[in-house]
């Protein structure tokens, strides 16, 4: 279903359209939808494989629109949409998936298109956080934390909602899911920042060090400053700070000089040790579910998030 959703019928459009869809991917925003959906009455209705494919759609073309912005030259081990393309051609292509996304939603219901809306406006709102940063009094780490929630915990909290309620199940147990859901997926960009670091580029398809690149400072980074602030930065952490400041990132070979300083530094094991609390509180929206096999699978789902390594 999700093949046929990025396919067009214009053999002018739809290698663009298609592209990131048949580079793979975890598909981890559709499995939340199906297993989400065992706590309803239908798991087996075909409402849920229609919102599985709904989370799918909206995550791959919100992906076209981040490469743009974020000048990205690789995403899932292939050249990125906007590399091969142009910009304009995959903010285009972005935008056909997401229409795709509303016709689909179109046919679960009032409610499912207003998620879809208010999920929507979340995910553009991350976004402008990021780009214009924090407002007056907000802490580096509180701006960063409310920024991961929007791009990618309420996405993810949306899946879980919608397995719920396209499988008959009630409000409250949606909203018990969501929550869920929104706390995965703080831990689960977390678990990004690890990985940007640690991975190898030629397992997560994306050159270490990304976001350093980009000018986005991500947790490792502001604990550095958070810890630099108090007083207490060791002297790694204050050259990797000055390389950060004054090297030119654009090269490889200063990028991997300060990948390789952060690797050595604590502050990536503190960032590990901040995505498996934010798995713990989710966990803790659990402890109600009248169902232990669908409760132990979501449990295994949350500790996945963080324990991958790509």
């Amino acid at each position: 279903m999700l093949r046929a959703q990025v396919r067009l019928d214009d053999l002018q459009v739809d290698p663009a359209t298609s592209h990131l869809a048949d580079a793979g991917g975890k598909r981890l925003r559709p499995a939340l939808v199906l297993l989400a959906a065992e706590l309803g009455p239908h798991p087996e209705a075909q409402a849920v494989l229609d919102s599985a494919v709904v989370v799918e759609l909206t995550h791959l073309a919100s992906l076209y629109h981040d490469d743009v912005m974020d000048e990205a030259p690789m995403r899932r081990g292939v050249p990125s949409a906007q590399e091969l393309f142009g910009n304009s051609v995959a903010i285009l292509a972005g935008d056909i998936l997401f229409a795709r996304a509303s016709i689909v939603v179109s046919g679960l219901g009032p409610r499912a298109v207003e998620l879809h809306a208010r999920t929507f406006e979340r995910l553009c709102q991350g976004q402008l956080h990021e780009t214009i940063g924090r407002r007056d009094g907000q802490s580096a780490r509180e701006h960063y934390l409310a920024v991961l929630a929007d791009k990618t915990g309420s996405l993810i909290a949306a899946s879980a909602r919608y397995g719920v309620l396209s499988a008959g199940g009630n409000e409250n147990m949606a909203d018990v899911v969501a929550e869920y859901g929104e706390r995965v997926g703080v831990a689960f960009q977390l678990a990004d920042d690890v990985i940007d670091i640690i991975s190898d580029g030629q397992q997560t398809g994306k050159t270490p060090g990304t976001d350093l690149r980009e000018g986005v400072d991500t947790m490792p980074v502001i604990l550095l400053r958070e810890q630099q602030a108090a007083g207490t930065l060791d002297a790694l952490g204050l050259r990797i700070l000055e390389r950060l400041e004054s090297a030119d990132l654009s090269s490889d070979t200063a990028l991997a000089e300060v990948v390789g300083m952060l690797r050595r530094h604590d502050v990536v094991a503190q960032t590990r040790q901040l995505a498996l609390q934010w798995v713990s509180d989710a966990l803790t929206f659990l402890e109600g579910l009248p169902h232990d096999d669908v409760r132990e699978a979501l449990t295994a789902f949350a500790r996945a998030t963080v324990q991958r390594t790509a």
